[in-house]
């Protein structure tokens, strides 16, 4: 597919038939990550609801079933501020499925008070990139194994505000929730482009691509009422800036599903600032281009996580 092709208007009537295909989407209980997976399920896939509350994951389960009572979804327990959770979550995968033909690392935090992982990880760096970096290089060998199988990472366009700290990646200095949510973010995109050159060498069908919501009202924002300034631009803006989560899921699934997507692509709505509007290729910072620090934060991710991606 040619790029003007790529900026054709996408809705989610243009998502393949999906039957035979196996889904994992995280953070699959609300927001887009909900939506993604009803999406996925409703064209025919088996989606794994991977969630860190189980009733939060049972309740999103039967509201998918309710609207589509053929539905192949199931759900598996996962906290991605826990590496002992996630290795759970793997073998479980491992002895459920045979292959796995998509991920979507779709969970997140947002500028949430000042927290630590189950492992000691700054909450927003350990949840929104450690998290997702563990669980993609424990599941890689199933994705290798699955022929067209992809991995998709949902970023934001708070990540051109970020930096990777190297000298302070766990906020020990100081913590700024919004600082550190960018450079959760910003990682988020330099872990996928560093990932698809490393598939390619590997001369692996798989591909890696990112994506953004917009500004997409859903239930990732409930920390905005600690911050009044924040919470008063919101307020008064969002009416006529945002979009709801169906929409702001759009560009995740369309990394996730149009034929026509290439490894390191990066897909976000199409309207000003790309806020909203339909999903189409986006840039990325310069920053989120920098090879030398996208392997830096690699080498340290696998330092940190104790997971080495077998590419």
């Amino acid at each position: 597919m040619n790029p003007q092709g790529k900026n054709r208007t996408w809705t989610e009537r243009d998502i393949p038939d999906q039957s035979g295909r196996v889904v994992l989407v995280t953070g699959a209980n609300s927001g887009t990550g909900f939506e993604a997976a009803k999406a996925l399920a409703r064209h025919g896939a088996r989606v794994i609801l991977a969630c860190r509350q189980p009733d939060k994951a049972e309740a999103a389960e039967q509201r998918i079933r309710a609207e589509f009572p053929g539905a192949a979804v199931e759900r598996l327990a996962l906290d991605l501020g826990s590496l002992a959770s996630i290795r759970a979550a793997v073998r479980e995968v491992a002895d459920r499925c045979a292959r796995l033909d998509l991920l979507i690392n779709n969970a997140g935090v947002m500028i949430p008070p000042c927290a630590r992982t189950a492992d000691g990880f700054e909450l927003q760096f350990g949840t929104n990139h450690l998290g997702p970096f563990a669980l993609t290089g424990l599941l890689l060998p199933l994705l290798l194994a699955t022929p067209g199988s992809r991995i998709v990472t949902m970023s934001s366009g708070a990540h051109k505000g970020g930096r990777i700290r190297f000298e302070d990646l766990q906020f020990e200095l100081g913590y700024r929730a919004w600082a550190a949510y960018c450079q959760s973010k910003l990682a988020n995109l330099m872990f996928t482009f560093e990932l698809q050159r490393r598939l390619e060498r590997a001369r692996s069908a798989t591909l890696a691509a990112a994506a953004h919501p917009g500004w997409a009202r859903t239930g990732l924002q409930r920390h905005v009422a600690g911050h009044p300034v924040l919470s008063a631009g919101m307020a008064a803006l969002g009416p006529c800036l945002s979009q709801d989560q169906a929409q702001g899921a759009l560009p995740l699934l369309r990394a996730a599903a149009d034929p026509g997507v290439c490894g390191a692509e990066y897909y976000g709505p199409a309207g000003c600032f790309e806020l909203k509007g339909a999903p189409v290729l986006v840039a990325p910072s310069a920053r989120a281009r920098d090879e030398e620090a996208q392997v830096r934060l690699w080498e340290c991710s696998e330092q940190l996580t104790g997971v080495v991606h077998p590419i």
